[in-house]
């Protein structure tokens, strides 16, 4: 990744690392990679999520985008997988959505996507990035030629369309209690709408952080704090809880016990049940290095094939794109079903299963979507500065013992580190049968990277 994209876009803390100005060179820049040229008309959705700097943004990246001569057509707060859709609903040339996902309120970010609805390839996300540092300033429009600006809050019924129609009749199964976490953020405006008991066949659906302040994204909610999800679906007999993250482009759930069902449980059960009916393109699934054991393991015994990518969506995307699989994603809750969506889509994630549910009415939904026997996994996060993480990666110390680790764990586990893309971490990560021994390797390797900073 260059100095401003990470794995899913620019990403930083609002009014610091991530600027107005640097969003208004963004729009200049994005304007004039789409066309190639300057003063060339084109057409640009902006969507946002429900963070306080969002209209910050939004208003920065539009002035940009109009003073090259685009088009910018606002959509409001909607889900990021719903630019994506919207792009190519309307045939946009692009689509921009501000968000900083399952980040806390004060981040934000900016993320791009093509004509396609696919996120930006690395060679032209190179392209905007050398446009944004750069001194020269472009040709900017003048009077006649000034983009315009158009509210297209209608367009999100378009994408709740869409959404309903990935659901399927459940009217003559035995009714489920559904229990969703909307995060606080970009789901609030699609999916009490979508999951109503019209569009589930009767379903009793309730949510739980569906009511932004601005501020309150992510905030002990969604789908990277479940605890409050796991307790209520507990407490109040839910037949399953299901959380998105702040802009619904992730989807986890828990089963009527209370314990998480995590991407790789979802996409494992997905993929059988796919293989099962004959939808399963390929038979494959595309996942990342940071698929627990238990799902290769699974998907061997059903006889389907695993592809994995570097960690990020976008990856895995492309593999998918390049093999012709038809689904894929990571342990995170970004799942892609390309019968559906560009991107990943919680609430389309959440819909396939709802449909799953009614498929086997007689089952419960651990049954269902806890297929795989998932081996201990142990990570630890290290806080690195983005300009020491090089270094700390390519010290002989850590490569030194993280070689050692993967000696002693041989083929009863295995190690992965890695930067993040999208914040100021180094991560570890550990698989095996020893939760024990694993912590302790985990916790020799951070004190390692601690000592370099």
């Amino acid at each position: 990744m260059g100095k401003l994209f990470g794995t899913d876009g620019i990403r930083g803390i609002a009014g610091e690392e991530l600027t107005a100005e640097l969003a208004f060179r963004l729009g200049l820049a994005v304007s004039k990679v789409l066309t190639g040229q300057e003063n060339k008309k084109t057409r640009v959705i902006i969507g946002k999520d429900t963070r306080l700097s969002g209209d910050m943004f939004e208003a920065a990246i539009t002035a940009g985008l109009c003073a090259m001569g685009s088009d910018v057509y606002l959509v409001g707060v909607v889900p990021t997988p719903a630019v994506a859709f919207l792009v190519r609903e309307i045939e946009a040339d692009a689509g921009i959505m501000i968000s900083a996902s399952h980040n806390p309120s004060e981040y934000n970010g900016i993320k791009v996507f093509g004509a396609e609805g696919y996120k930006l390839s690395d060679a032209l996300e190179e392209k905007v990035e050398e446009l944004i540092l750069s001194q020269n300033e472009p040709n900017l429009c003048r009077c006649g030629s000034i983009g315009r600006v158009i509210t297209g809050s209608n367009l999100l019924e378009k994408y709740e369309r869409h959404l309903i129609s990935v659901l399927e009749n459940t009217k003559d199964v035995p009714k489920r209690r559904i229990l969703f976490d909307l995060s606080n953020g970009s789901a609030s405006s699609t999916a009490k709408y979508v999951f109503s008991s019209e569009h589930t066949g009767g379903y009793e659906c309730d949510f739980i952080a569906y009511d932004p302040d601005g501020i309150n994204i992510n905030r002990n909610c969604g789908s990277t704090q479940m605890n409050a999800l796991c307790r209520y679906v507990v407490d109040g007999g839910y037949d399953i809880g299901i959380a998105f993250d702040g802009d619904a482009d992730r989807c986890l759930m828990c089963d009527e016990n209370g314990k998480i069902i995590d991407g790789d449980m979802i996409i494992s059960a997905f993929a059988v049940d796919m293989k099962k009916k004959g939808k399963l393109d390929g038979n494959t699934a595309v996942v990342t290095k940071l698929t627990n054991l238990g799902f290769h393991q699974l998907m061997k015994k059903e006889r389907i094939q695993v592809t994995s990518t570097d960690v990020g969506d976008r990856y895995v995307l492309e593999e998918m794109l390049r093999s012709g699989a038809v689904i894929g994603g990571e342990q995170s809750g970004h799942i892609i079903l390309r019968r559906f969506a560009t991107t990943g889509d919680g609430q389309i994630t959440a819909a396939v299963a709802l449909n799953m549910l009614a498929a086997y009415p007689e089952l419960t939904a651990s049954e269902i979507f806890e297929k795989m026997e998932r081996l201990p996994q142990v990570s630890v996060n290290v806080t690195v500065p983005q300009n020491k993480k090089k270094e700390v990666m390519e010290s002989s110390g850590v490569i030194a013992k993280k070689l050692q680790i993967e000696n002693l764990l041989g083929e009863r586990g295995r190690i992965l580190l890695r930067p993040s893309g999208t914040e100021a971490l180094i991560r570890i990560m550990l698989e095996g049968n020893d939760t024990a021994e694993l912590n302790c390797y985990a916790e020799e390797l951070k004190a390692i990277i601690e000592e370099i900073l």
